[in-house]
């Protein structure tokens, strides 16, 4: 595996080349996740304050903003942008959350990230509030179909607005196995992906800048797939480039 340290964007990453690295369908990212929590007892809560960390880091690391609104789902996608809001809170960054659900919708693991917010008193807003950055944590790997209802309205708004976007682990509403856009899309600045990037990502416009971020899946759970895991050795986010 090629990793090097080159600058994007004004900051320095680790890279890794695309041809160096597997690429997962959503079926292979569905079995890691069965093996992460019910074969190694690596719960959704780890994986999540995993992503949810680096995703902040990132989004430091790149734009440094002073305002940023974290637009989140029900499930883990939505509760890794409650972890990354709470972590950039704590780093001085004016955060508001708009939800993507009433928060009696939310999944166990994510409500429980929104209780602490709420006790932090960081701002849910019915509206994406204008801001340097808008997170975009709505829809993770397991698309069914195209955006609906509130999602595909916030969808619209952040494709409106004039914030830098940054997806967490798929811009929603594209497909991660073909890439295929059964409706609505957000169109990315940035993409953190994580553990592995998804097949649906390589090329597509919607993606932007594409990282990869370590959730702690140890390599060999990649051993069925016969595919080659991340080296975060030098990092825990890599940005993935293709050679020349």
């Amino acid at each position: 595996m090629t990793v090097e340290t080159v600058p994007l964007r004004g900051s320095d990453f680790p890279t890794v080349d695309s041809s160096d690295i597997g690429w997962l369908t959503e079926a292979q990212m569905v079995e890691v996740d069965r093996v992460m929590i019910d074969v190694l007892g690596i719960q959704l809560i780890q994986m999540m304050e995993n992503a949810g960390r680096n995703l902040a880091e990132l989004v430091l690391r790149l734009f440094s903003p002073a305002t940023v609104t974290v637009l989140v789902g029900s499930g883990g996608n939505g509760g890794g942008g409650l972890v990354a809001a709470r972590h950039l809170a704590n780093r001085g960054v004016d955060v508001s959350v708009t939800l993507g659900k009433a928060p009696h919708a939310l999944g166990s693991v994510p409500a429980q990230q929104y209780g602490i917010l709420q006790q932090m008193g960081v701002p849910t807003e019915a509206d994406p509030q204008d801001a340097d950055v808008m997170i975009d944590a709505m829809i993770g790997y397991r698309l069914t179909g195209a955006p609906r209802g509130r999602i595909a309205e916030l969808i619209t708004m952040i494709e409106e607005s004039a914030s830098r976007v940054v997806s967490l682990d798929t811009p929603s509403g594209l497909n991660v196995t073909d890439g295929s856009l059964p409706g609505l899309a957000v169109h990315a600045d940035a993409t953190m992906t994580l553990a592995l990037p998804k097949i649906g990502l390589r090329d597509a416009p919607q993606v932007g800048d594409l990282y990869v971020a370590d959730i702690s899946v140890p390599p060999s759970v990649y051993d069925a797939f016969d595919v080659v895991a991340a080296d975060f050795s030098s990092g825990t986010i890599l940005a993935v480039v293709n050679a020349p």
